[in-house]
């Protein structure tokens, strides 16, 4: 992932564990190297990844001992560029917690970053509707965050 800007962000190797009606799933195992400019982090446990078939989120899903059970990044649109997925981070994300509730995280730097790299309006338009829709989904529980669509990727993992 990069920021708005072409700033670098997330980066990190995956496996690519296979594709369902949700869209292409990756497989990080406890152990993998993660890195963004300033912080370099080792997963500490295993985790698979949801780049959908339609929609401007890349969702993980995290397995025991992680230390949330679902985390959604808002994003443009990913797109697969041979075997890497790019999309730029635009900082709102939703969050299913370990006791279940759903927050909405980095709601002021979406803000910061709005202004101060210029976010085109429809770009904080797309923000935003995906960040209302995806948080209403996580907190319905409806398909692929409700629990059980992520867990056979997990086991093939």
């Amino acid at each position: 992932m990069t920021k708005w800007g072409d700033r670098p962000h997330w980066a990190f190797d995956g496996v690519l564990l296979g594709s369902d009606r949700h869209g292409d799933w990756l497989g990080f195992r406890a152990g993998t190297p993660m890195a963004r400019p300033g912080l370099a982090i080792t997963a500490t446990n295993d985790q698979v990844g949801l780049v959908p078939r339609a929609g401007a989120w890349l969702a993980t899903f995290h397995g025991e001992g992680g230390p949330v059970a679902t985390y959604v990044d808002m994003t443009t649109e990913p797109v697969w560029d041979g075997s890497v997925v790019r999309a730029v981070d635009l900082d709102l994300d939703v969050i299913r917690l370990l006791d279940g509730s759903v927050v909405v995280d980095d709601e002021d730097e979406f803000e910061e970053h709005r202004v101060a790299l210029g976010y085109p309006p429809e770009v904080v338009a797309l923000a935003r509707e995906t960040c209302d829709r995806v948080r209403q989904a996580v907190a319905d529980g409806e398909p692929p965050f409700d629990g059980i669509a992520h867990l056979d990727w997990l086991q093939r993992l």
